[in-house]
């Protein structure tokens, strides 16, 4: 028996495109709640959210019913992180802040047993196995693990061909917030210098035949990276859509309070 089927690896390579959703909450119920929506994946932030390992096992077993496919960040990418992510059943990695070819191929081979890459083996006592129901997981996780890199700096869009030409890597996520800081437009991504350089670097993943991928709160942002060939776009995350919700409740009854919910992207 091979390892369980990773949808959203086989429509990213069929050039199916899909639409997400940030878990930026950090609970397990609220993870629940988003996995009925509809979406076609689902990003548990590890960076940004209040996440630990726990916190992400508990969430992956209130998504195991969904039909969204689950996407896991951890805060960096370290090996030691990444392979417990992957023994809790984490089958897709969206790795932060990989600014070179180099630190790309370090993490293929973070999600790959030896003598191909430095996982560790320990899969018959591993949630991704079934507890060892799998017998042939270690043989064939490699083939379901999707691994996504996140270009979010100059350096990483400098180097962007190279990175795109990495075995292993199936797709590279533009980080807007983080690139647009960098580039010295700190909270101005919709910048035009900032756009420019998103638009080509989407081009350009796209032309060396990875998937590429952004996330913004812009419906108008999103549907021209869309056009513009990306293939998954996440278009919202729970803590904004939540807040932005109840504060409009509020509002009908007089009620409005706090800062509107900004709408940029990370």
């Amino acid at each position: 028996m091979p390892a369980p089927k990773n949808h959203f690896k086989a429509a990213l390579k069929a050039g199916r495109q899909q639409i997400g959703l940030w878990l930026n909450m950090g609970e397990a119920l609220s993870a629940e709640i988003a996995g009925t929506a509809g979406f076609d994946w689902l990003v548990i932030d590890g960076e940004h959210g209040p996440n630990d390992l726990r916190s992400i096992v508990a969430q992956l077993q209130a998504l195991s019913a969904s039909p969204s496919e689950v996407v896991v960040r951890p805060p960096m990418g370290e090996t030691w992180f990444i392979k417990q992510l992957l023994d809790i059943g984490a089958r897709t990695l969206l790795v932060p802040m990989v600014d070179s070819a180099s630190e790309a191929e370090e993490l293929v081979r973070a999600v790959r047993y030896p003598p191909k890459g430095v996982r560790g083996v320990g899969a018959a006592v591993a949630r991704a196995s079934g507890f060892n129901a799998i017998p042939d997981y270690a043989e064939t996780a490699a083939d379901e693990i999707c691994l996504i890199v996140q270009a979010e700096t100059m350096a990483a869009i400098r180097d962007l061909e190279n990175i795109a030409a990495i075995d292993g890597v199936d797709g590279i996520f533009i980080g807007p917030a983080d690139l647009s800081a960098d580039m010295g437009y700190l909270g101005r991504m919709e910048a035009p210098e900032v756009q420019e350089v998103i638009d080509k670097a989407i081009v350009t993943i796209v032309k060396a035949g990875k998937a590429a991928g952004i996330l913004t709160f812009s419906e108008s942002l999103n549907r021209h990276y869309l056009d513009l060939g990306a293939s998954f776009v996440a278009v919202g995350a729970d803590v904004t859509e939540f807040s932005g919700a109840l504060k409009a409740l509020a509002a009908r009854y007089g009620r409005a309070t706090g800062k509107p919910t900004p709408r940029s992207g990370y």
